[in-house]
């Protein structure tokens, strides 16, 4: 009785006249939404009012990853598409027809990174072939809040192999498992790495959501290059359980997707029950309010770089002033050296012991990092043929008791000398963000000749901890320009508010023209 009641009080006034009346009349039908490059808020709307089902936007990203991941534009952002999407879907409209919304999310595919584990028949790999076929017992935490704000894991990511930590010279958004992800604005151009599957996902229309992870740039980077919103928010802001590590120091997920209010819903569910306490507010609400700051660094060192990053910068001083934000110009951004010296050692030292227990803690086929450097070295012709595993050898070296003085040493100065460099806008300047380019248009992929990477700008955020948020807000040609927001820890509500307010003024997702070449434009 009590669901018949539910039923009767969802329906429309229509209905329920004519079905005290007796008569037959039917309530009028409701047009079909288009999924095709659609948005979290048109979602939601449609979602309620019945125009659009779970099942038949999965059904829209499944198609188009069979035209157009190994077939079509040959994107190769997806390794492997969930075979229960659509029956999870499914499942998730029968909750909604019965009243039952799980939150924000209820019913909106997700695409996962490849390192990050899921308890279900698609694998944890990191996208190397010594991982293949691995199925994970457990969920990684933060995917389990997913499941229960009812978010649909719709498939697994391609990534640069082991998150872009095995080689010195490595491919961005080449794995042995995935092979080389193509940027789906200009596809002989790179996605950059190691989040490039699920930049170019979510660029190339192969779903609505998905998650990177991030160490330095590796969420940052290819939301940048492939045009779409990346956030890498305040450390242990989200869990880091589950994830193939590279550095439990800098290791965070991180959503990715074409619109930033879509990236504040997504971030809201991953987040730790005591960051949303910090958050102060639900970031998604952030995301659609007024900015409220009153001054914003606005870094312009890389515009004489390129013409698009100049014309970018241009705009965005513009709109800011225009909002009645005082707007402080820098035009240098260089971090020390021993920052970098750094983080490369604090890398290496937690690599060796993260990734070591998580492979023994999670029952892995490879047992640890010297069976990983085996296995490669007995399938060199394969495994090594476009780079090396420099990291994994100096990691493997590292003596975890012997050095552990002097990783502690470059882990402190790290942090702070990256703090001092963002504490002299934020806190000296009284800055409520920085606001700086991304990084550089795409390179074209290896063997192609061409200008390679050119700049980036996410260590100091890396490194010290603090959260960033790039968006779409140029072009470089036909190639994405994006645009970083930096802030003090935990001030992920005003950066979402200040990302918000340049996408609607500065720029914003374009659709990509999937591009045989630069020449074809």
């Amino acid at each position: 009785m009590k669901l018949a009641i539910q039923f009767i009080v969802g329906a429309s006034i229509l209905s329920l006249a004519a079905l005290l009346s007796g008569c037959s009349q039917e309530p009028e039908a409701i047009a079909p939404a288009d999924p095709n490059w659609t948005n979290a808020a048109d979602v939601q709307q449609q979602f309620a009012d019945g125009s659009l089902t779970s099942v038949a936007l999965v059904q829209h990203y499944l198609d188009e990853i069979e035209r157009n991941n190994h077939q079509g534009h040959d994107i190769r952002a997806i390794i492997e598409v969930n075979p229960d999407a659509l029956s999870i879907a499914a499942e998730l409209d029968r909750e909604r027809e019965l009243g039952v919304i799980r939150g924000p999310l209820h019913g909106m595919p997700v695409v996962l990174k490849a390192n990050i584990a899921t308890a279900d028949k698609m694998a944890t790999t990191a996208g190397a072939s010594v991982m293949a076929g691995f199925i994970s017992a457990s969920d990684a935490l933060h995917i389990q809040q997913l499941r229960n704000a009812g978010a649909i894991i719709l498939g697994k990511a391609n990534l640069s192999e082991w998150a872009n930590f095995r080689g010195a010279n490595s491919i961005s958004g080449w794995s042995g498992i995935g092979g080389q992800t193509r940027n789906p604005h200009v596809l002989t151009h790179n996605p950059c790495g190691s989040s490039a599957g699920s930049g170019a996902a979510v660029a190339a229309d192969f779903s609505l959501l998905a998650i990177g992870t991030e160490t330095d740039g590796s969420v940052m980077c290819p939301a940048s290059i492939n045009g779409v919103v990346g956030v890498k928010s305040t450390r242990s802001s989200v869990s880091g359980h589950g994830i193939i590590p590279i550095a439990e120091a800098q290791d965070i997920a991180g959503p990715m997707t074409r619109y930033v209010y879509d990236a504040a819903l997504l971030l809201d569910a991953m987040a730790t029950p005591e960051a949303k306490e910090r958050f102060g507010t639900s970031l998604a609400t952030a995301a659609q309010s007024e900015f409220q700051g009153e001054t914003v660094v606005l870094v312009r060192a890389y515009d004489e770089s390129f013409t698009g990053v100049e014309e970018m910068t241009n705009r965005v001083a513009e709109a800011l002033r225009g909002h009645g934000i005082n707007v402080i110009e820098v035009m240098e951004w260089n971090l020390p050296r021993q920052l970098y010296a750094d983080e490369i050692e604090v890398l290496v030292y937690e690599f060796k012991r993260d990734l070591n227990n998580w492979l023994a803690d999670f029952g892995a086929p490879a047992v640890d990092m010297q069976a990983v450097i085996d296995y490669n070295l007995a399938n060199s012709d394969t495994e090594l043929a476009l780079f090396g595993q420099e990291y994994f050898e100096q990691a493997v070296a590292v003596d975890l008791e012997a050095d552990k003085a002097s990783y502690e040493n470059a882990l402190a100065n790290g942090r702070q000398l990256a703090e001092q460099h963002l504490n002299r806008y934020l806190v000296d300047l009284g800055a409520s963000a920085i606001v700086m380019p991304s990084y550089g248009p795409a390179w074209p992929t290896p063997p192609l000749e061409g200008p390679g990477y050119s700049f980036g700008t996410s260590t100091a955020a890396a490194v010290s901890g603090y959260p960033s948020i790039t968006l779409p807000a140029g072009k470089q040609g036909p190639l994405p320009l994006g645009l970083s927001v930096v802030g003090m820890p935990w001030s992920e509500a005003q950066l979402f508010s200040l990302a918000g307010f340049l996408e609607t003024e500065v720029g914003g997702f374009k659709q990509p023209e999937f591009l045989p070449s630069l020449e074809a434009n």
